[in-house]
């Protein structure tokens, strides 16, 4: 189980310890534990959590979820006979919760009352393709902690030693196994130091001076490139209107810390 399903888990029976079982009609209801109903809405919270992470709706998923439901039921009934609620720490867990809870009702209300055009998502979507330069970039690159270390490197490769093989002592984990070697990318997928040098390299050559971003220095080579690789407007789609959607979101959450009255202890 992903960490998200565990926190919408949680919520569904961190809840239900100050909240014992809600009126639902027997439609409604997944199980009962002595008493306790368990319900199809709590099951639902937790499949479209994880829609979003992309398990899909399944009985089997359902079946599991429910069986889950059961269990911390169970934990959940003998927490409240031990008189474990009155723990200050559990206490302030389910506070947090519920504030989460709410926080992620208010998100969604937001976005459905305030929704992104296809229009607008297209308009980005093009945007995006034309910054990109209609290329992608193949390239490798070794990351040093100092500018004299990557100099070093620069020197070494001018005696002949392999880019790859320099590569070994690269400070970046995930590519230095790979001798070097990054994802195929645009070149706004870089931070910009890093996509200026590279876009003056021809094929096969690296940079003779060290290039600094906030990560570190760089020596970098060009291996390749080739026309723009785009995702289908219909695939990205989504993500774009979320992102178009986040400044508007974060201005209403501005406006309402504006507005309230907070004072920090």
């Amino acid at each position: 189980m992903n960490s998200s399903f565990l926190q919408v888990v949680a919520i569904a029976a961190g809840l239900a310890i100050t909240s014992p079982a809600l009126a639902v009609t027997a439609s409604a209801k997944v199980a009962t534990v002595n008493g306790v109903v368990i319900s199809k809405a709590q099951v639902d919270v937790i499949i479209k959590e994880q829609a979003q992470q992309g398990t899909p709706d399944s009985e089997e998923q359902r079946a599991a979820i429910a069986d889950r439901l059961v269990e911390l039921e169970i934990l959940a009934q003998e927490a409240r006979k031990k008189e474990l609620g009155k723990s200050a720490e559990l206490k302030a867990q389910l506070e947090i919760l519920r504030m989460q809870a709410f926080a992620n009702a208010y998100v969604q209300d937001f976005a459905k009352n305030h929704p992104v055009s296809d229009a607008a998502a297209k308009s980005e979507y093009d945007r995006l393709r034309a910054e990109s330069g209609g290329k992608d970039y193949k390239a490798r690159h070794i990351l040093l902690d100092t500018e004299d270390e990557a100099k070093g490197i620069i020197a070494r490769l001018k005696l002949g030693e392999k880019f790859e093989d320099l590569a070994k002592v690269s400070r970046d984990t995930g590519t230095k196994g790979k001798g070097g070697e990054l994802d195929w990318n645009t070149a706004n997928g870089y931070v910009k130091p890093f996509s200026d040098a590279m876009l003056k390299l021809e094929k096969g050559e690296y940079t003779d001076t060290p290039v600094q971003t906030q990560f570190g220095w760089h020596v970098i080579r060009l291996d390749g490139t080739r026309p723009a690789q785009y995702p289908e407007f219909n695939e990205v789609k989504a993500q774009l209107k979320q992102n178009l959607q986040q400044p508007e979101l974060q201005k209403a959450i501005k406006a309402l810390r504006d507005k309230a009255k907070i004072e920090m202890h």
